[in-house]
């Protein structure tokens, strides 16, 4: 009778165990599963289909999904920039992409330079973000299926030639592209030599091309030419800076392999985040340096009327 009533309390101990065991694993299950339900309702509440809260901070770690930098540059169109954030910004968070949007503001006196501006927007991002959006702040998709998506193989642009309000030439990739960080790497970012409007674009198609990266673009868009874009652009109002001196007709015609990431000169005067209207964006301040014995045409003021060529 002692031996059985010693089993008998070893086998009531290990039932009272397993039956502690099975309590705690459906305690454990309730609380995963309510703190799930609290980040999806966040997540409702943000009118998102992301929760930004929820991620730790992206800085010196492995990103968790693809973050998009959308890099505008910027000079002297603050009316065009009240237009383009909330517009960006809705258009964004309607297709539940996870992306902040940089403005980059050339503050020094030299002609404005788009392609030293994005490599500046890039090296200042690359960190915190996957792939780039080199975005005109005059440009403004209408058509919900242009897709803002990661460019996971080849890069990608959504302002296509047969979409675009202006320009419809084959290699034309202006506008806005979306490029991923290894493939910008790659190609060693942008040519810094295009001071004023024009052809920095074409020249990096070329350098697209020579690494064997194909652009692709949209298909199945119902929308043509004159509705799947909003061109905010006002050549009355703001001219381009067409204007050639020196020898910038000859050199901007060729392909670059002297400049680009490794060599860009700037400084960053400072960085702002505003709000317009209660949506967020980034001001970042650059001054972009000038080697004037490479590209003497970053400042055509001093140059007499007869050396200037003003045909694009």
């Amino acid at each position: 009778m002692i031996t059985y009533s010693g089993r008998k309390c070893v086998l009531s101990f290990t039932k009272f165990l397993s039956f502690v065991i099975i309590v705690m694993f459906l305690v454990t299950v309730l609380l995963t599963f309510i703190v799930l339900t609290s980040e999806n309702c966040a997540c409702v509440n943000q009118q998102t289909s992301f929760c930004p809260n929820s991620y730790p901070k992206l800085k010196n770690r492995k990103l968790l999904s693809h973050n998009l930098a959308v890099l505008v540059p910027f000079r002297d169109r603050f009316d065009e920039l009240l237009t383009f954030v909330p517009y960006m910004t809705n258009f964004l968070n309607a297709q539940g992409i996870q992306y902040s949007i940089f403005i980059l503001n050339q503050v020094d006196n030299y002609r404005f330079n788009r392609a030293s501006l994005i490599n500046v927007g890039y090296l200042y991002t690359m960190g915190d973000y996957d792939y780039i959006a080199m975005h005109d702040v005059d440009l403004l998709p209408k058509n919900t299926n242009l897709s803002y998506a990661y460019p996971a193989t080849q890069p990608f642009h959504v302002s296509a030639p047969n979409l675009h309000p202006r320009y419809h030439y084959d290699n034309f990739i202006g506008g806005i592209l979306l490029v991923n960080r290894e493939q910008f790497k790659l190609v060693n970012g942008m040519s810094n030599k295009y001071w004023g409007w024009g052809l920095e674009d074409d020249e990096f198609f070329v350098r697209l091309k020579d690494a064997n990266l194909n652009v692709t673009r949209p298909v199945n868009i119902t929308t043509g030419t004159s509705n799947t874009f909003r061109h905010t652009h006002n050549k009355t109002y703001r001219k381009r800076d067409t204007i050639k001196c020196y020898n910038q007709r000859n050199v901007t015609r060729r392909r670059d392999r002297q400049t680009g990431l490794h060599d860009v000169k700037y400084k960053i005067t400072n960085v702002h985040k505003l709000t317009l209207d209660d949506y967020p964006v980034t001001v970042v301040n650059i001054e972009l340096k000038c080697n004037r014995t490479v590209t003497p045409w970053c400042d055509c003021s001093n140059t007499t009327k007869s050396s200037l060529n003003k045909k694009t």
